[in-house]
């Protein structure tokens, strides 16, 4: 059995979803250690894992992408933000390479010191990420402003000039990523997905069709499926009760300005005989006033309310928008920035929900859009079958095994 190092970004959206394959790992007999943000270290530990919190100083870097104009501005902040964690995440990894020893390693794509100090360690290695993927493709259009799979010739000259401009954009990041990886002896990169592909392994934690169907996968990139962990907890009291149909609003756990979605779903489902649960995130529930029909919590496991919910608002994070379709509800998706936009028109494409942007928002249209998505229940549960058929953390945790052993390893 191998011993394993697995290093989070400090974000419920990043490590929840891979939690679960750490769980499998240790299940099978593996040594598996986490670094991961102070406020998740007794919660894994729970779990057996061997866990340590990364450097304060990580976290204490915040995303500021939420304050920016436009789309542009709100990608050169998020690429500021990953470098100033990644020049504090080199020293962090390297003293738990000194520590424990591993024989593999396993490191949030976001994290792009830790990613650099992975590859130059010669360790085997993967990358995992829980949003859409970032790779070009002849298939699919160019990631970020979130458009649909083109059509005919024009639909391919937009994708074309989009990805030239998607290019231009990010290669402003690579000086700055290049320095990060002269720090360790890399050599330098051309392009940025290229820092993606130096892993042997990258997991994907979504799956098709609600994924884009690609025919050019880079060939170490894995679909798995959703990652569905979230913490034990009891499904509160109130819940057992609710005999109304039951809409789910959520907000991002990651500083932005979505609190207006959670004050617009207040307003615009208040007489249409919904019980709406509505958990804030990182805005403080003291801040919305609640309507008779609706509790307002910070934080309520996730998955006991979908087991009842006929709809999921939400501004269109990758897991809570899987979650939902994983257990067949539909969804509405109010996106504001990162890469909510993208996921908002994969919900829109499977015919699993309804997209609304952010600067469209109203009561009035939340509540069409609501009811729309209710309809599509049953495409919904045709995505939860996709969903689930790609595996999940067992299929996850088998290419892991695969990295370690090739020779011996189930496909």
């Amino acid at each position: 059995m191998a011993r394993i190092l697995a290093y989070n970004t400090p974000a419920t959206g990043h490590i929840f979803p891979a939690t679960g394959m750490l769980v499998e790992l240790l299940r099978r007999g593996h040594d598996v250690h986490v670094r991961t943000r102070g406020s998740d270290v007794e919660r894994l530990a729970e779990l057996g894992l061997r866990v340590a919190e990364v450097d304060p100083r990580i976290e204490a870097i915040e995303f500021d992408d939420g304050d920016a104009r436009n789309q542009i501005e709100a990608l050169e902040r998020v690429q500021r933000t990953f470098i100033a964690r990644g020049e504090v995440e080199i020293p962090d990894l390297r003293g738990a390479l000194e520590k424990i020893r591993p024989d593999a390693l396993i490191i949030d794509v976001v994290c792009e010191g830790a990613g650099c100090v992975a590859e130059a360690s010669g360790l085997p290695f993967a990358y995992h990420s829980p949003f859409p993927p970032v790779f070009p493709s002849k298939d699919a259009p160019p990631y970020g402003p979130g458009w649909r799979p083109a059509r005919g010739p024009l639909g391919r000259a937009r994708d074309r000039i989009g990805a030239a401009l998607l290019d231009r954009l990010t290669k402003r990041h690579l000086p700055p990523l290049n320095a990060l990886r002269a720090s360790v002896g890399l050599e330098p990169l051309s392009r940025l997905d290229a820092h993606f592909l130096k892993a042997p392994l990258f997991l994907l934690f979504t799956a098709e069709p609600y994924e884009y169907p690609r025919t050019d996968w880079p060939p170490q990139v894995r679909l798995v499926g959703p990652g569905e962990w979230e913490p034990l907890s009891d499904p509160p009291p109130w819940l057992h009760g609710e005999t109304r149909p039951i809409v789910l609003v959520t907000a991002s756990t990651v500083r932005q300005a979505d609190d207006g979605l959670v004050t617009t779903a207040l307003e615009a489902l208040a007489a249409d005989g919904f019980a709406v649960i509505a958990t804030t995130g990182a805005h403080d529930p003291a801040i919305f006033d609640s309507p008779a029909n609706a509790r307002v919590e910070r934080f309520v496991a996730h998955g006991p309310v979908l087991e009842q919910a006929a709809c999921v608002v939400c501004h269109g994070g990758q897991g809570i928008t899987q979650k939902a379709l994983a257990a067949g509800v539909p969804v509405v998706v109010v996106p504001f920035c990162r890469d909510q936009f993208e996921v908002a028109r994969r919900v829109e494409v499977s015919g699993a929900g309804t997209r609304l942007h952010h600067k469209r928002l109203s009561p009035s249209r939340l509540r069409r859009r609501v009811h729309a998505a209710i309809s599509m229940r049953a495409q919904a549960e045709r995505v939860a079958a996709d969903l689930a058929g790609a595996g999940g953390s067992a299929a996850a945790a088998d290419a892991i095994e695969e990295l370690l052993c090739p020779a011996t390893s189930a496909p």
